[in-house]
């Protein structure tokens, strides 16, 4: 049996039409967490394909938004601990007043960020047009992606595996 975009997988009751009304308010939660837009775009993307690819399974037992949130907190802890080497979050608290003030960067480090932005914007440059067209809207314009869809004449899938591409090309060429 194959499946099309708006017809769910036998894993998931959940359509892509269905997933993509909760998309922006995913974004929006990720990004209010990480404060990293490119970050939270692509865990929203994981929760898709882990919710797309059957790996989880909606059971029903709350709305599905509140489903999709809570799979997505997994995935924000998950990358946390991936990225901080510590075992737990649980004793953690992670109120913004907490937190420790940044010290102002070093001149070497200012340049050195200059340089990485100069590079990673001429690698963006460089993207087929597709995807390049779609990498300057939505990440550095900072359009919204319907806003980006409406622009290029696409559909918001479309518009999630331009990025995908995008950002595995310009990951790969860093390297």
């Amino acid at each position: 049996m194959t499946t099309t975009a708006e017809t769910p997988t036998p894993a998931s009751p959940l359509t892509w039409a269905e997933l993509a009304q909760h998309r922006a308010f995913l974004v929006h939660y990720a990004r209010r967490r990480l404060h990293d837009p490119t970050l939270a775009e692509d865990l929203v993307h994981d929760v898709f394909e882990a919710v797309m690819g059957g790996r989880a399974q909606f059971g029903g037992r709350s709305a599905p938004r509140s489903w999709l949130v809570a799979i997505l907190r997994h995935k924000i802890v998950d990358l946390v601990r991936e990225r901080s080497g510590h075992d737990s979050l649980d004793t953690c608290d992670l109120d913004d007043e907490l937190a420790l003030p940044c010290p102002l960067p070093r001149p070497d480090e200012v340049a050195e960020q200059r340089e990485l932005l100069a590079r990673t914007l001429q690698r963006i440059a460089a993207l087929p047009a597709g995807l390049r067209d779609a990498m300057q809207l939505r990440v550095l314009r900072d359009h919204t992606s319907e806003a980006v869809c409406s622009l290029l004449g696409i559909t918001e899938q479309n518009l999630f595996v331009r990025m995908h591409r995008a950002r595995a090309q310009l990951s790969s060429a860093a390297h």
